[in-house]
């Protein structure tokens, strides 16, 4: 067994502790080192590399027990109900942190707030994620205690996006303008991804871990926002009861501060909380799976019924695009939500079908989009769709057969794994590419 494969199985082990989320990403990086020592003195001592995997973790104890022991003694890092439970024993840690995102979500909405005056129509549109997402980049470099010059690493996609899409002549409202302003979030998205992983991309582990936080971070704020537009509702119909207009401070001020501060308080409920959108996670991939299926094969049926590719309309080609996305991210959220050591099973076939389902929707598409440029010319919005759409075929495509090969158990499923991990940046450079070479490449109109 070599280097790789050794790693492979520690990796299948921290996935499996880790999603004991009782234990701290920071804890589960203390055990592992544990677990690499006893791992070298059994090496030492002569033993094959997959026989000291073994006795090391046999000697590592029971995970949940473990598990258990790290509650009991970490309480205050505990997310319990929802409901952040104080305790006596705190260190001052965890208020510490509370005010840290206090002050950051404050900022941001301040950014925001400050977007809203001073910039008018599609610039603020441009620069909107610009005004939010530096703030959660810094509270995950604050929380990491990242380097100097990671920080500084940190900096460069932020101010190269501000250049480009301010100093860039969009012609306003134009195509290539809203297609920038679209994909500038994707982008600096993976820019929070490098502070979450406290710069330390190129670790496998480490972009897993940011799917898995996207995934729960968009569950969290999906419920933020929900419950705040419910909050927003009522009080508005109270007060008009009373005669009392107040939707000029809604638009104006809560609604500012409500969606930056949801966007840091939502991170910030992630990494608190210990258990419990973990337990959510295989409820909705169970879900949603057979629904997003079912959805797949009724549009290939419709799609079934038109005579000519070129006749589908350019507003159901987005549509389908954006269902590709979906699926794709449900797809990461599944993988990252799975126990790695766990058998092949009914799910992981479903998903196989998912997955092949999506796939000959992404080839329909492709000829759809080729069809249109061959007969009608190319315009920023076909390109970027062609081009995403060649994008997610080759990662259905090599997901298809590791999916296929791990259900006849010549793979495992830690390949599927690093498959997804290594494609991630991928996504990355594309949003770049569509920010930096497709608005000058029609003339920014």
């Amino acid at each position: 067994m070599g280097v790789m494969e050794l790693q492979a199985l520690i990796d299948q082990w921290r996935g499996y502790v880790q999603r004991h989320r009782a234990i701290s990403v920071a804890d589960v990086d203390e055990m592992e080192d544990h677990l690499r020592e006893r791992i070298s003195t059994l090496q030492d001592a002569g033993l094959a590399d997959d026989e000291a995997f073994l006795v090391a973790v046999k000697r590592m104890g029971s995970v949940d027990a473990i598990s258990r022991e790290f509650a009991r003694e970490h309480s205050e890092r505990l997310w319990k109900q929802l409901v952040l439970v104080p305790d006596e024993s705190d260190s001052g840690e965890g208020k510490r942190e509370l005010m840290v995102v206090l002050g950051l979500a404050v900022g941001a909405a301040l950014a925001l707030k400050a977007g809203f005056t001073w910039l008018e129509g599609s610039t603020l549109g441009l620069n909107i994620s610009l005004l939010v997402l530096p703030f959660l980049a810094g509270y995950f470099a604050w929380k990491r205690q990242v380097s100097a010059r990671v920080a500084a690493v940190l900096v460069v996609p932020f101010a190269l996006a501000a250049l480009v899409l301010n100093l860039y002549p969009f012609e306003p409202e134009g195509a290539t303008e809203i297609i920038a302003g679209i994909h500038a979030p994707i982008l600096l998205w993976f820019a929070v991804g490098l502070a979450y992983a406290g710069g330390d991309w190129r670790s496998a582990r480490r972009r897993m871990d940011f799917i898995r936080f996207t995934g729960e971070w968009f569950v969290y704020l999906t419920l933020l926002a929900l419950g705040g537009g419910v909050l927003i509702g009522l009080t508005v119909a109270a007060f008009d009861t009373l005669d009392v207009t107040i939707e000029p401070i809604i638009e104006d001020w809560v609604l500012p501060f409500g969606v930056a501060g949801a966007v840091i308080v939502a991170a910030w409920l992630v990494e608190a909380k210990q258990n419990v959108v973990e337990n959510i996670a295989p409820v909705l991939t169970r879900v949603f799976t057979p629904l997003t299926i079912v959805m797949l094969f009724a549009l290939l049926i419709a799609l079934a019924s038109t005579r000519s590719l070129a006749n589908i309309d350019r507003e159901l080609l987005i549509q389908m695009d954006l269902i590709l996305v979906l699926v794709l991210g449900l797809l990461l959220y599944t993988i990252s939500a799975r126990d790695p050591l766990a058998r092949p099973g009914f799910f992981d076939r479903l998903q196989l079908l998912l997955v092949v389902t999506a796939l000959v929707v992404d080839v329909l598409m492709l000829a759809a989009m080729l069809t249109r440029i061959a007969e009608f010319g190319s315009t920023p919005n076909k390109v970027v769709a062609l081009g995403l759409n060649v994008v997610l075929l080759v990662n259905l495509v090599w997901s298809a057969h590791l999916s296929f090969r791990f259900l006849r158990g010549t793979k495992g499923f830690a390949d599927l794994e690093r498959w997804q991990t290594n494609y991630l940046p991928v996504y990355g450079l594309w949003a770049a590419i569509v920010i930096v070479a497709i608005p000058p490449s029609f003339g920014f109109v």
